[in-house]
């Protein structure tokens, strides 16, 4: 099977990089951190179809309207344009809805922003229980979510953090991971703000005796 891109994101070394900085993190703070890595958020099945639409029905007008080949333009009659060009959006729109699906990149710019947005944070709670972050005893578990598509990082604390810390705070640091990723520094931008998780739970809540590592430090996929 081949492997996602998610999988082949960080090197083996930047995943080793990744777990201690986990580790160093959880040093300071009975709080716990994962993070989480997907090729994608959602299929966006709708910026798929819509595309595909938009791109056919232009290729068809291209085609129906008339072919120009060396200096020579075949024109196709006004009355047979009308009536081919229906069926024509209808034949290609197959195989460009097949150049989408596997290109998944291309739906974005069909893709309403919000609908991204809302997309890459559903998936991040799903994650957040699907993993049994919200497990940890003192309900201090975080997830840093990284959703490779739509490069967007989303940032989730559990209910005990909620109560200290502001959504405010994550949204900038998941905003230093993204751009961190975006100029090809993604495990440098991480390793630092798993770092400044760390300190920040440390002011809340402290290490005490007998603390275990609820979560694993591992990365994600």
């Amino acid at each position: 099977m081949k492997a996602s891109k998610a999988q082949n994101f960080f090197s083996d070394g930047d995943k080793d990089r990744i777990r201690q900085a986990v580790g160093k993190a959880e040093a300071m703070t009975s709080g716990e951190i994962a993070t989480m890595i997907v090729d994608q958020s959602d299929g966006y099945h709708d910026g798929e179809v819509l595309g595909s639409v938009i791109v056919a029905g232009m290729a068809a007008l291209i085609i129906s309207a008339g072919v120009h080949y060396g200096g020579l333009s075949y024109h196709i009659p006004l009355d047979m344009t009308i009536w081919s060009y229906v069926p024509l959006v209808f034949i290609l729109y197959f195989p460009f809805r097949f150049i989408f699906s596997v290109i998944p990149w291309l739906k974005l710019p069909f893709i309403n922003k919000n609908r991204i947005m809302n997309a890459v944070r559903d998936r991040a709670v799903r994650a957040f229980f699907e993993k049994r972050l919200y497990k940890t005893r003192d309900e201090n578990g975080i997830l840093i979510f990284i959703s490779l598509l739509e490069r967007k990082v989303w940032i989730l604390g559990d209910r005990g953090i909620d109560t200290h810390i502001g959504n405010d705070t994550w949204m900038v640091m998941a905003r230093e991971v993204s751009a961190g990723i975006g100029k090809g520094r993604g495990c440098d931008a991480l390793c630092s703000v798993i770092g400044q998780i760390g300190e920040l739970l440390a002011r809340h809540f402290p290490r005490r005796s007998g603390d275990v590592n609820e979560l694993t430090d591992e990365l994600l996929l």
